[in-house]
């Protein structure tokens, strides 16, 4: 199955060209290099991290409900399921949520920034900016080109998961004081593992399977699943098993 650019999408801002979206990682990237040495004093943004961490746990929410009702009401497979390019209803609605669902990888970007302003110069690791850069990429591809059908698995379990992962950050955002009501750091890290092993498992099972997806899709996935599956294990061993903070 070929993989073309679905016209559909094209209109939609940021999808038309790759331009924007790499002028976007181009300006991340220099943000990461050059922010630091810019960043003059330590910014308590403690309100202004609360209000994004749970817009972000907002948006995250509406896009798994989204992935999740749309999928269920077009009788969406969760084991082959070729990307519908009509403009029916349901055709738009699922093109519509990939679309805020690579639009809220631009908006996690922010993640970075307020580490920068905070001073938290040892949390901007080689895994947090190849996750945050990469997923920029995968994201505008998936509307770019299949908006919908298999894709739809993966957006609806990050999402799903991210509901978790900027709840934590918004108690954690609070300040010390609730530092011991985040003991589920660790199973949320276990939770992100297994998000990996399921999109790992999905993207294999298509690639020895007849689904009229395309396969370069479901490989692309399972390699960069596999990629981040390792570095996420290297954080947990570093983080939990040696006591490495």
């Amino acid at each position: 199955v070929l993989c073309f650019p679905d016209p559909r999408t094209d209109p939609w801002p940021l999808v038309y060209s790759p331009l924007p979206v790499t002028l976007v990682f181009t300006s991340y990237l220099l943000l990461v290099a050059l922010g630091p040495s810019r960043a003059r004093r330590r910014l308590e943004l403690r309100a202004p991290l609360l209000a994004h961490n749970l817009a972000m746990v907002a948006l995250s929410s509406y896009i798994f409900y989204q992935f999740l009702v749309t999928s269920v009401l077009a009788n969406y497979s969760y084991l082959c399921q070729p990307v519908d390019y009509s403009r029916s209803e349901l055709g738009m609605r699922m093109a519509r949520v990939c679309w805020w669902f690579f639009f809220s990888k631009v908006i996690e970007l922010l993640d970075t920034v307020f580490l920068i302003l905070h001073k938290k110069q040892e949390q901007v690791t080689f895994l947090h900016v190849f996750h945050h850069g990469s997923m920029l990429f995968n994201g505008w591809s998936g509307v770019k080109y299949v908006p919908g059908g298999q894709a739809f698995f993966i957006g609806m379990l990050n999402s799903f998961v991210h509901i978790f992962v900027y709840g934590y950050y918004a108690l954690a955002s609070l300040g010390p004081r609730m530092r011991r009501h985040l003991w589920w750091k660790r199973h949320l890290t276990i939770l992100q593992l297994c998000q990996f092993v399921a999109i790992a498992a999905h993207s294999s099972y298509n690639l020895v399977t007849e689904c009229p997806f395309p396969d370069g899709f479901n490989a692309a996935v399972f390699l960069y699943t596999l990629s981040l599956l390792a570095l996420f294990l290297r954080f947990y061993s570093q983080t939990y098993l040696r006591g490495k903070q």
